[in-house]
C-alpha cells in the first residue's frame, strides 16, 4: 500500500482532456441558439424529466432532512479526504485490488492504456463514465491503438455521431429518433438497411450490435457513482443492463474514479441511493445497482484495477469556498432547471460538465486565470435564479458559487476596460463636485438615444452592453436639478400640503 498524498493544489496542464472548449461561452451559445431542433429536443427533455423529478421526491415526507443528510455526509469526507482515501486503498488491496493514483488525466490515460495492453487486447468495452469523459480517455486509447466501445445507448449515439455529450445525464439529449436513425445507417456495421426510427427498432438494433462485444471483449472500463471507504467498495447506477454486463463479463475490470466520489461507510449508500434517482431520472430508484468488493475467485472480473483521480480536484478542495461544488453527485438536476442550459444546450459550456455544476466545476478543475481563457466566460454563463439551488440533492449553493468566481477572474483580469470603468465610477462618486459633471456629461447621451428615447447600439468595445437590451436615455435633468428648479419646489410644496411628503 502506498503512502496517501494529495501534494500541492494545482490545476492540470492545457491541453489533456475535455475540462475546457475551444470559444468562449457567449460565442459558442450564439451558434447553439441558432439550432432550433436542438432547443426543442433539450426542452421536451427537461421538462419531461423536470415533471417526473417534483413527482418522485414530493412523495417523501422526509425529502428535506435528506438532502441535509447528503450535504453533511459529503461535508464529512471533504474535511478528511487523505485519510479516507487510505482507507479505500487498503480495503480494495486487501480484497485483491490493484490500486493506482493519477495526479492528471495523462496520467490516468497512460495507466489505463498500459494496463490494458498488458491484457494482450486491443478493445475494451465501457461504462458510461464522466470521468474518462473528462480525461479525454477514448481519445487516448484510439491513438494507443485500442478501440473502446460505449455500451450505454446515448453514449453510444454520441460515439457513433463523431460527438460530444450535451447532458450529464443524457448525452444524447440534443438528438431525435430521426438523426439517431441516420447515424446507426451510416456507422453501425451488420444493420438493417430498412431500420426505421422506432425507438424500440433503434435500441434492438444496439443491443445487437452491442451483444457480440459483451460476449467477446476481454476488458471494461468504468466509472463509480460511489465508493466505500471502509469496504473498499465500488457501485454503480444505471437504467439499461449494460453497465451490469461490463461488470461481470470481462476477465479484467478497470475502473476510473475522482477522489471526491467517497462515501465514508456502507450505511451512507442508503442516503444516496435515494437522492440520486429521485434527483437524475426521476425514479424511486434505478433499475441496475451494481457493486462489487475486490476480486471473488471464480465470480466476475479476475483483475481489477481503481484508478484513484486528481486532475484538478485538490486544487478545488482548497478554494475554502469553491470546495464545495466538490459534493456533486452528477444527478443532472441543476441542468434540467436551468433556462440558460435549457436554451443553449451543453456543448456550448466546451467541457464534460455543462450547466450550471459545469460553470463551477470546469474552471475550478481546469483553472481559468491564463489570458482569454474560455473557462473563465462560464461563470457568467447564468442568471443566477437560483433554481439549480433548489433543485441540487446535497444543497450546493450554485449561485454563490457562480458569485465567487466571478470575483476570482476580477481579481485576475488585472486592469482592463472593466476594471477602468470602475475606477472612473470611484473617482467620480467620490466627491460631489465631479459626480455633478459626470451626470451633465451624461446628458449628452441624449443625442445618441434619438426621438425614441432609447440607446440600442453603442460603439466598440461598449457594444456588449446593447447587444441584447436597449438603455434608456439619460433624463433631462438630474435629480439635483431637479429639486432645485422651480418645477420641483412646487411639486414638494405641494406634496406637504396633501400630506404626501412629511
Amino acid at each position: 500500500m502506498t503512502s496517501t498524498a494529495l501534494g500541492v493544489p494545482t490545476v492540470p496542464p492545457r491541453g489533456f482532456g475535455n475540462l475546457r472548449g475551444t470559444e468562449t461561452f457567449p460565442a459558442a451559445a450564439h451558434h447553439e441558439l441558432a439550432n432550433g431542433q436542438l432547443r426543442r429536443n433539450i426542452g421536451k427533455a427537461t421538462h419531461t424529466i423536470r415533471a417526473k423529478r417534483l413527482h418522485v421526491t414530493g412523495e417523501l415526507a422526509d425529502w428535506e432532512q435528506l438532502r441535509d443528510a447528503g450535504a453533511a455526509i459529503k461535508t464529512d469526507v471533504l474535511n478528511r479526504l487523505p485519510e479516507l482515501l487510505e482507507q479505500l486503498e487498503a480495503a480494495v488491496v486487501e480484497r485483491g485490488g490493484v490500486v493506482h493514483w493519477a495526479a492528471d488525466a495523462a496520467e490516468a490515460n497512460a495507466i489505463v492504456a498500459q494496463l490494458v495492453r498488458d491484457t494482450g487486447s486491443d478493445e475494451v468495452i465501457k461504462v458510461k463514465s464522466m470521468a474518462t469523459q473528462e480525461i479525454g480517455l477514448n481519445e487516448h486509447l484510439e491513438a494507443e491503438g485500442i478501440r473502446a466501445y460505449e455500451t450505454d445507448l446515448a453514449e453510444l449515439i454520441v460515439q457513433l455521431g463523431h460527438d460530444k455529450p450535451s447532458h450529464i445525464l443524457v448525452p444524447a439529449i440534443h438528438r431525435n429518433r430521426t438523426e439517431i436513425r441516420e447515424i446507426f445507417l451510416r456507422e453501425m456495421t451488420g444493420v438493417d438497411p430498412d431500420l426505421d426510427d422506432n425507438p424500440v427498432h433503434l435500441a434492438e438494433a444496439a443491443r445487437t450490435f452491442l451483444r457480440g462485444k459483451f460476449m467477446t471483449v476481454p476488458v471494461a472500463v468504468s466509472g463509480a457513482n460511489f465508493g466505500i471507504a471502509e469496504t473498499g467498495t465500488l457501485a454503480v447506477v444505471e437504467s439499461e443492463g449494460n453497465g451490469r454486463m461490463c461488470l461481470t463479463l470481462p476477465d479484467t475490470l478497470i475502473t476510473v474514479m475522482g477522489i471526491e466520489k467517497l462515501l465514508p461507510t456502507y450505511r451512507d449508500l442508503e442516503v444516496f441511493l435515494q437522492l440520486l434517482p429521485r434527483s437524475s431520472t426521476g425514479e424511486r430508484m434505478n433499475p441496475y445497482t451494481s457493486m462489487w468488493t475486490g476480486v471473488t475467485p471464480g465470480d466476475g472480473p479476475q483483475n481489477f484495477h481503481l484508478v484513484l483521480l486528481d486532475n484538478g480536484r485538490t486544487a478545488a478542495l482548497a478554494d475554502r469556498i469553491g470546495r464545495e461544488a466538490l459534493h456533486c453527485i452528477r444527478c443532472s438536476a441543476c441542468l434540467n432547471v436551468c433556462p440558460v442550459y435549457e436554451r443553449t444546450g451543453g456543448h456550448a459550456y466546451g467541457s464534460t460538465y455543462p450547466g450550471p455544476i459545469g460553470a463551477v466545476l470546469s474552471p475550478q478543475l481546469a483553472g481559468m486565470s491564463e489570458p482569454g481563457d474560455p473557462n473563465a466566460t462560464l461563470p457568467f454563463a447564468s442568471s443566477l435564479c437560483g433554481a439549480c439551488f433548489d433543485a441540487c440533492p446535497v444543497k450546493i449553493d450554485i449561485p454563490s458559487l457562480l458569485v465567487e468566481l466571478r470575483h476570482q477572474k476580477v481579481e485576475h483580469a488585472g486592469f482592463g476596460l472593466e476594471a477602468a470603468a470602475m475606477k472612473a465610477a470611484s473617482v467620480a462618486m467620490a466627491s460631489s463636485t465631479r459626480w455633478t459633471a459626470a451626470q451633465k456629461a451624461a446628458g449628452a447621451l441624449r443625442i445618441v438615444a434619438g426621438k425614441k428615447g432609447k440607446i440600442s447600439n453603442l460603439p466598440g468595445p461598449l457594444a456588449g452592453w446593447t447587444a441584447a437590451r436597449d438603455i434608456p436615455a439619460p433624463p433631462k435633468q438630474t435629480f439635483r436639478q431637479w429639486w432645485n428648479s422651480d418645477e420641483g419646489a412646487a411639486a414638494i410644496a405641494q406634496a406637504r400640503e396633501t400630506g404626501e411628503l412629511e
